[in-house]
């Protein structure tokens, strides 16, 4: 891995789980990941029920848009994180692949998105641990 890590998240429609997941890594890494987001099939827009939820905790997706998973994008990254997408995801020696199993939020409102939503908030905290774990020179 290089010096500040990268990680790519990847589901079907990059529009929910993917989005909350780069976007609770960017805010809980604090700028010591670079984050990307794509999916194999993008929506139009990120799921308005992943971005009202994402909001009850402080973090505007609102300028998000869906992105296409292209080759170059996992090139980039050292890990790969997979959300129900398949084989979809391109794969490359040397690049840690993970698979998260989580619920689709597709069409469900937000009382529906708020568990996933915190399901992927540990799954960061786990992931940032493990590959950016902060200076512990600095307090928290």
């Amino acid at each position: 891995m290089s010096e500040k890590p990268s990680v790519l998240f990847v589901c079907v429609h990059n529009a929910g789980r993917s989005q909350m997941a780069a976007a609770w890594l960017s805010h809980l890494a604090g700028g010591r990941v670079e984050v990307r987001s794509a999916g194999s099939a993008p929506a139009d827009q990120v799921n308005p029920a992943a971005v009202e939820a994402m909001r009850e905790v402080g973090i505007d997706i609102t300028a998000e848009t869906p992105k296409i998973l292209t080759i170059d994008a996992v090139k980039a990254s050292d890990v790969c994180i997979t959300m129900g997408c398949g084989d979809t995801c391109p794969v490359f020696p040397g690049k840690r692949y993970l698979d998260w199993t989580l619920e689709d939020p597709a069409g469900q409102g937000v009382e529906a998105v708020r568990p996933i939503r915190d399901e992927i908030k540990k799954l960061v905290e786990k992931l940032i641990e493990e590959i950016a774990p902060a200076n512990p020179e600095q307090t928290a």
